[in-house]
């Protein structure tokens, strides 16, 4: 079943900005794009990607319904009658455009809120739909959120009886900072408000994320953080967040906003600003918006659908770390990770050090101490996707195939201060791919997968076709798959002998 897809934009601005943000009949969810980075390369490549909207439509079979207005036209019709499989459009700036004829109110997050609900209220009711997906760029996340942790507990609801799930792109879920100033432009900011930007200040976020029952008063408690979601207020599960690691390609007339806001951002949010803690999330080369941005892109697009629709979710972990004490602790590890699927012209997911967001290696204490697995990476897969066909055939190819790769650096570091005599930039000490295959199950039997190392793959990896029996399943609960991947002899001695990838392929509703 697809249910309705609500799309909540992002921030616009002052008057100028709103105006022409109402002046897209589709608050630009209809904007694709023809650029695309290749690997290392400075250049763009042409590439062309239709926008989300319409490759939902092309996809998945959804319809787009503007007719004159979507709150009149979805008023006028019997209730239940409307597609469920349809996207609508939170025109939450058109009361404040100053081109509509009338006196443009003052923008307040808290109404836009509201009006979601309202509009949700009434999709729900006209589709049938007992639940609905919110699709947010940048603020929109942030009026999704105020319309889940506030607006619907302050009239006594659960949001997990209303939204079936929240994708995120570039979010500030932790607010905007900035990397100079020392917290002096944060100040002023929210001071002035200047075009009403202090939304993202710390504290009007604590004023439209909590609900009435629990604000003691009009500022943030200490340690209050503003990223944080509990599973009472909403199922993180249900939470993904688009992270983009790319500041210097966002739009070229606000390139004085990646310079304040620093290196570790997509131009506006800084990464660890962006995601909310717990929730599934994936880090992609885009900028904020712009020609290079996250809602244009393939990479924001594969990661949508697939978390919308996905009916597996794949979770890598490196797993059986030796001690700390067995390497030296004067050297700090990283780990990059990228991830592939079979047919797709992008990364999935991509953490590097060139893009300041690798994995934090984090060793055992002591041979006592319980290993804590170092989380790599959550996707999502569909076993109905249509899958590229066997070369030289129409028949479509049988296993859904995906490729980590993994590459481990190291640099010393005593009293914070990094140490270079040994160093050598930029080269692994370890680094491989992990290529599994995953058969999906027609009915209740777990998938099977397979999986194997590049580095023991002799020829391309598009031409391996794994033999023998699948990967043992190490969890006898149904609807979950569990596997153990040793990782291999070179990496032994850095990682552990016990080291692994520890697959996990999870059914979802």
């Amino acid at each position: 079943m697809k249910l309705p897809i609500i799309y909540v934009r992002g921030f616009a601005g002052g008057t100028s900005g709103i105006d022409r943000a109402v002046d897209d009949p589709l608050y630009g969810f209809n904007e694709g794009s023809v650029h695309v980075r290749v690997g290392n390369r400075p250049d763009p490549i042409f590439y062309q990607f239709e926008s989300p909207l319409l490759r939902l439509i092309e996809d998945d079979g959804y319809r787009l319904i503007v007719q004159g207005s979507q709150r009149a036209y979805l008023t006028a019709q019997p209730d239940g009658k409307v597609p469920q499989a349809s996207i609508w459009v939170h025109r939450f700036y058109d009361v404040a455009a100053s081109t509509l004829g009338r006196k443009p109110e003052e923008f307040s997050i808290e109404r836009a809120a509201e009006d979601l609900y309202e509009l949700m209220e009434l999709v729900r009711r006209k589709t049938g739909a007992p639940l609905v997906h919110l699709v947010a760029h940048s603020m929109g996340g942030l009026v999704c959120r105020s319309m889940i942790q506030r607006v619907i507990p302050d009239r006594g609801e659960r949001a997990e009886c209303r939204v079936a799930r929240l994708y995120t792109y570039g979010t500030p879920h932790g607010g905007i900072e900035f990397a100079a100033g020392g917290g002096l432009l944060e100040g002023m900011r929210d001071f002035f408000d200047v075009n009403g930007a202090a939304i993202f200040g710390p504290e009007r976020m604590y004023r439209y994320l909590t609900p009435r029952a629990a604000r003691r008063s009009e500022e943030p408690p200490e340690g209050w953080n503003p990223a944080a979601m509990t599973e009472e207020e909403f199922p993180l599960e249900r939470v993904f967040c688009l992270v983009g690691t790319n500041p210097e390609d966002y739009d070229v007339a606000r390139g004085l906003s990646s310079k304040v806001v620093g290196a570790r951002s997509d131009g506006l949010v800084q990464i660890d600003n962006a995601y909310v803690p717990d929730a599934r999330r994936a880090f992609v080369h885009r900028s904020h918006s712009g020609r290079f941005g996250m809602v244009n892109s393939e990479e924001g697009y594969q990661n949508l659908r697939r978390f919308l629709f996905g009916d597996l979710e794949v979770t890598a972990e490196l797993s059986g770390l030796r001690v700390r004490g067995a390497v030296d602790d004067a050297i700090v590890w990283q780990l990059e990770t990228q991830l592939s699927i079979r047919g797709l012209p992008i990364l999935m997911h991509e953490q590097t050090t060139a893009h300041h967001c690798p994995v934090q290696v984090e060793w055992r204490q002591d041979e006592d101490s319980a290993d804590t697995p170092v989380p790599l990476l959550t996707t999502f897969l569909s076993s109905a996707a249509p899958r590229p066909a066997i070369p030289g055939s129409d028949t479509p190819v049988p296993r859904l195939r995906h490729a980590l790769r993994l590459r481990l650096l190291s640099v010393r570091e005593r009293g914070g201060v990094f140490g270079f005599f040994d160093h050598l930039e930029q080269s692994a000490d370890w680094e491989d791919t992990l290529v599994v295959d995953i058969d999906p199950s027609d009915g209740p039997a777990p998938p099977r997968a397979w999986a194997a190392w590049n580095s023991t793959i002799a020829g391309p990896i598009r031409d391996w076709t794994p033999g023998g029996d699948p990967l043992a399943d190490l969890e006898a609960a149904p609807g979950l798959w569990k596997g153990r991947i040793p990782v291999p002899d070179a990496a032994k001695p850095i990682l552990g002998e016990k080291a692994a990838i520890a697959l996990t392929v999870t059914g979802r509703t």
